[in-house]
């Protein structure tokens, strides 16, 4: 799997995420083509190399002839269904930018068809937001993991006036993503960057396992004095390890309580799944002064941690939680829906190192069966281990305690 990691430690915005992807290797040019594609205003496109603290990066230049005009949601949309692009590239501009509106729309009380874009609907945001998408499709990514994003202070000027940093449309495309402040006057975060990370990045969190082939580095316009300002984007495999294995990282969250009745025990746990857990488990555990209690533990995706720990603190007796993010080993899993001779069951198809499958009726199914048909579970369970026949398959979705 082909993998980009969006190492933020400047922040992101538009130009800066073309920027990284020119110097990994997509032609200017080609980007041209691919955006001239789209019926817009003249404008041109070139890259320079520049250095942001001695280190090299790319930065890119939109020369827009004339104005450059701005844009409502209803036109940019139309803009792109009418380009020839591809459709990968098509789903992700319109994505970037119904996010956007979504956005404008809540902060400034406004239908989302009647969102103006102002500077986001111009010539230069569209080209960046297009560039981008065409860029990844370029460099054949399969996967985009961000990290958490630094934010930087102080106020900015735009048509709508003098705003505070971070622009209200950068705190609301970032409600749910991993940020923390930086002790930077300037706008190291710009909504074009934060609809980018937020509709691109499959996950944000630290950098996975993986072996990096190239890194990109795209400057931003600014100069701040403590730090580069460049958006360093690393690109790769995720690690695989000898045996097929994919290899990611999870976070594991531990608490133990001796002081918490029963009965909540099954609500905190559907509230850890509802927000996102892979797995959780109540183990007995010996406490301080020979009291009887319970280690909670729970494992999630790393940009998930910050949801599992408010559950577990809101929900729960304990008043800390340990966490740490850890490694992991991945056998390929598919789901499966096999022929019984009860009826259809679904199953988890597993690939073991060896090229032999591994099969697990989902438990759900077999009940129902069992229940229906008035059976013992076991000979459901039974018929869909030893079945051959596969009706469908699918990427597994959904709670998968063997995911974990």
């Amino acid at each position: 799997m082909k993998l980009a990691y969006l190492d933020c430690f400047s922040g992101i915005s538009g130009d800066m995420a073309l920027g990284a992807l020119v110097d990994l290797g997509v032609p200017v040019d080609w980007l041209a083509d691919q955006i001239r594609r789209i019926p817009l205003d003249g404008f041109s496109l070139r890259a320079e190399r520049v250095f942001r603290q001695h280190i090299a990066a790319t930065k890119v230049h939109v020369d827009v002839e004339g104005a450059g005009g701005s844009r409502t949601w209803g036109d940019i949309r139309r803009l792109l269904e009418a380009a020839d692009l591809s459709e990968a590239v098509r789903t992700r501009a319109l994505a970037v930018f119904g996010r956007l509106a979504e956005v404008e729309a809540r902060i400034h009380g406004e239908p989302v068809e009647a969102v103006h874009f102002h500077e986001l609907g111009g010539t230069d945001a569209i080209v960046d937001i297009v560039g981008t998408a065409a860029g990844l499709e370029r460099l054949a990514v399969d996967r985009v993991v961000c990290a958490p994003l630094p934010l930087g202070r102080g106020i900015v000027s735009c048509r709508h006036g003098r705003i505070p940093v971070p622009a209200p449309a950068t705190v609301g495309l970032l409600e749910g993503v991993p940020v923390y402040g930086v002790g930077v006057d300037a706008e190291t975060v710009t909504p074009t960057g934060a609809a980018l990370a937020v509709v691109l990045a499959d996950a944000f969190g630290p950098l996975p396992a993986m072996r990096i082939s190239r890194t990109g580095c795209g400057a931003g316009s600014a100069e701040i004095t403590d730090r580069p300002n460049l958006l360093r984007v690393l690109l790769g495999r995720a690690d695989v390890d000898a045996g097929g294995a994919d290899v990611d990282s999870v976070t594991v969250l531990e608490a133990a309580v001796d002081d918490m009745n029963p009965e909540m025990f099954g609500f905190l746990m559907d509230r850890l799944f509802d927000e996102g857990a892979l797995d959780v488990c109540w183990m007995p555990a010996q406490m301080k002064k020979n009291r009887p209690g319970t280690r909670l533990e729970v494992i999630c995706r790393p940009e998930a941690a910050e949801s599992m720990l408010d559950v577990l603190l809101a929900e729960s007796t304990s008043t800390g939680v340990r966490y740490q993010t850890l490694a992991r080993r991945i056998l390929p899993r598919s789901t499966v829906t096999v022929e019984t001779e009860f009826g259809p069951v679904r199953a988890k198809q597993v690939r073991m190192a060896d090229g032999t499958c591994r099969l697990a009726p989902e438990y759900e199914d077999c009940r129902a069966i069992a229940v229906s048909k008035g059976v013992p579970i076991w000979r459901v369970y039974q018929s869909a281990v030893c079945s051959r026949r596969r009706t469908s398959g699918e990427p597994g979705r959904g709670r998968d305690p063997e995911s974990v």
